[in-house]
């Protein structure tokens, strides 16, 4: 269960690659989120304009990604691939050259079905390539890169900024960067059969629902934290500075765990760590109102909080890729992504609307009770042989 697991393989270029691919695109789309809202803003778009168009990045990603692996065992995996960054670098294009915001929907709209291929694609790419024995390890290397490319993204922008032309040209040169390590491996991109009739997203989201249900509470939870964390901070007394910076400390654990938690998941049941994972972020929820008295240690808090909730990804991406192979691991990774984009849109409203009903301690308290029903699904579901 090492790196010498997946030299010995022999598709370690080829994993590499797609990590490669995928971590540059990640840059470009976490550049893309801010910019595109700070533009908007700038224009005079109100509040609801901004999320209404945020969001419909999420709703392009439920309608085009249960579409994917059909069309993958189409026109093939690679091919598919290049496409759908070539679609994204010319959607960033057209949000620079386009003023209508009006127009930005159905921009958005693409952008995020090419971000949900692009997701979809490699992490099939990355979960069929990896060695059963090392394939947390390899997860746990997948995210870890994801993460510093999603950090990347803000401190470029914070380099560049928002006038101009510059900023677009530089996040569709991030999805054309992107195209190089692909173009290098092409020959060893996985191939997929065509999905048997009645075995779609649904029904792998029916019979995968652990690790399904772990990407929708990532999704939920992750997008409500980030949006209101700094705004928790901010009520139970933080400066706007140190509010801000809260994100940064969990998005730091996110970095710093990712392999360990992967390599512990090589050697454990990855359901139990799942429940495991859950149960102990909702009592660190729970411990946010006792350590929000210290600026330090709500920060450690937060660090290592970080750095155990992104489990919840990186260990089910690895359980779906325990259960499944070739065409029905693809459609289970289209399931997978599907309810992590329907977290992202279930979240925040819940999150929200529980600040308003307990100010300010509706956040953690009800990020707690999102993980606790995910600990007590998953403890509670009867493990069966064909149900991950």
């Amino acid at each position: 269960m090492s790196i010498s697991d997946i030299r010995s393989s022999g598709h370690a270029p080829a994993i590499i690659a797609a990590v490669a691919c995928i971590t540059i695109a990640g840059v470009s789309l976490a550049l893309s989120v801010p910019l595109l809202a700070l533009v908007m803003e700038t224009r005079g778009a109100s509040g609801l304009f901004i999320g209404a168009n945020t969001a419909m990045a999420g709703v392009a990603v439920l309608v085009a990604t249960p579409l994917i692996p059909r069309a993958a065992a189409a026109i093939g995996v690679r091919p598919l691939l290049l496409g759908a960054l070539a679609l994204g670098a010319a959607s960033m294009l057209g949000f620079g050259l386009i003023e209508t915001l009006w127009a930005w929907f159905p921009l958005r709209f693409l952008l995020g079905a090419s971000l949900g291929a692009m997701f979809v694609l490699s992490e099939f790419w990355i979960t069929s390539l990896a060695p059963p024995r090392s394939r947390g390890l390899v997860m746990g290397l997948y995210v870890t890169a994801l993460s510093l490319g999603f950090a990347a993204g803000p401190a470029i922008l914070a380099v560049i900024g928002t006038e101009g032309l510059l900023p677009y040209l530089v996040g569709a040169g991030l999805f054309g960067l992107a195209v190089a390590p692909i173009a290098l491996v092409g020959d060893s991109a996985p191939r997929i059969d065509a999905p048997e009739k009645g075995r779609g997203v649904v029904f792998f989201i029916r019979l995968a629902p652990i690790a399904t249900l772990a990407a929708f509470t990532f999704g939920a939870i992750e997008t409500g934290a980030f949006t209101f964390l700094p705004l928790y901070g901010l009520r139970v007394g933080l400066d706007s500075t140190s509010a801000t910076l809260l994100g940064s400390a969990v998005a730091l654990g996110n970095v710093i765990s990712q392999i360990p938690l992967g390599i512990l998941s090589d050697r454990t049941d990855r359901r139990r760590l799942l429940i495991a994972i859950a149960a102990l972020c909702a009592v660190g929820a729970l411990g946010m109102p006792l350590a929000s008295g210290s600026k330090l240690g709500f920060f450690a808090l937060c660090v290592v909080w970080g750095s155990i909730i992104t489990g919840l990804y990186t260990v089910g991406l690895a359980l779906l890729g325990e259960r499944f192979s070739g065409v029905d691991l693809a459609t289970a990774n289209a399931a997978f992504v599907v309810m992590y984009a329907a977290g992202m849109l279930g979240g925040p409203p819940i999150i929200g609307a529980s600040i308003d009903v307990w100010d300010p301690h509706g956040v953690p308290v009800a990020t707690a009770l999102m993980l606790a029903a995910y600990a007590l699904f998953a403890a509670t579901r009867p493990k069966l042989a064909s149900q991950p």
